[in-house]
């Protein structure tokens, strides 16, 4: 299967930039995965869509102010630093810019040395391993020195950093926001649970492997990042009750689909699990545990695009599109949302 497959064209204009005032009015494509059947609403009409009895599994983790300025203490040079995954207590894995300047032995100062870092070791795709040192507690500093590590394709300034986290955003952890996620409020996950909808959370740290590109032509000679979940005894519990009695599982986000299908048993059971999953979910996969997907539109030839693609078919996934680019919907973190059952 070719990369090539998973392309389609996308005028730059459709890219959001900007997140809307109120989450829940953007607009809301409707696909029928069986048909392909297309409809179109707003987000808040997801409350006509969900059946009493579905359980819904949104994904809490809280992305993490991970992108952090420095000087490299030597020399005194600008060196831009992306945490990405936790490693030891003060130790990460990062991404630096420009990795030249980070050699093993690089002392790295922020914040005029409020937090400074050494890199220990080069590792995978060129990233750094760092261990920082500091007086205090590591995340309030983080909070205080980082900002939001905003994909590339958003030029814009976020004015308001809460607005790169769902509503219900738990575990510190991710370098990428489960975007699908940020359309709902607190109200409406509320009338949600009024009307019988089964809400529960699962964790997947999101990586930045999310968004990077499938450098091989064929897709299934791509290899999946890997990236941390959890799932708890009561939530493992919740889904595979639903699943046996026949009840629907709808995951917000490709994230959430992830995490319960690498934890699921060939009858789409869930069992209490956590560590690393690489699975990577391509046209082919037989889905064991979910049952209907809310999520972004994605980046062309993508692995999320594959996802979506490998639940409701390619051709079925990528007429969805041309039929969003057409009635100009907004694409992509700060978009516009699909439903897929």
């Amino acid at each position: 299967m070719n990369v090539k497959d998973f392309n389609y064209e996308l005028p730059e204009e459709l890219i959001a930039q900007d997140p809307l005032e109120d989450r829940s009015s953007s607009r809301l494509l409707m696909l029928d995965k069986r048909t392909g059947k297309i409809r179109h609403g707003v987000f808040r009409d997801i409350i006509g869509e969900l059946r009493r009895g579905d359980c819904l599994v949104i994904n809490n983790t809280k992305v993490i102010p991970a992108r952090l300025f420095g000087v490299k203490e030597e020399t005194g040079a600008a060196i831009e630093v992306l945490l990405l995954k936790r490693r030891e207590k003060d130790l990460w894995e990062t991404l630096v810019k420009p990795g030249k300047k980070a050699r093993p032995g690089t002392v790295i100062s922020f914040g005029e040395g409020l937090l400074r870092g050494t890199v220990t070791d080069v590792v995978e795709e060129g990233n750094r391993l760092i261990r920082f040192s500091h007086a205090g507690i590591f995340e309030e500093i983080l909070d205080r020195l980082g900002q939001m590590p905003l994909p590339p394709y958003i030029t814009h300034p976020l004015q308001d950093k809460n607005r790169y986290q769902t509503v219900y955003a738990k575990h510190d952890g991710s370098a990428a926001a489960p975007t699908a996620g940020l359309h709902f409020t607190e109200e409406l996950l509320e009338e949600l649970r009024e009307r019988g909808v089964e809400i529960v959370n699962v964790t997947l740290h999101v990586g930045l492997g999310t968004f990077r590109p499938v450098k091989e032509d064929l897709v299934e000679n791509h290899h999946m990042h890997s990236e941390f979940f959890c799932i708890e005894e009561d939530a493992a519990e919740a889904i595979s009750r639903a699943k046996g009695e026949g009840r629907r599982v709808i995951c917000v986000g490709t994230t959430s689909c992830r995490t319960l299908e690498s934890a699921a048993d060939e009858r789409g059971f869930v069992k209490a699990a956590s560590g690393w999953t690489e699975i990577f979910i391509y046209p082919g996969y037989r889905f064991k545990c979910m049952d209907g997907l809310i999520t972004n539109f994605h980046l062309p030839q993508s692995t999320l695009l594959m996802l979506v693609s490998a639940f409701a078919g390619r051709e079925h996934v990528l007429a969805a599109y041309e039929e969003a680019v057409r009635e100009r919907y907004r694409f992509f973190s700060f978009g516009d949302a699909m439903l897929v059952v």
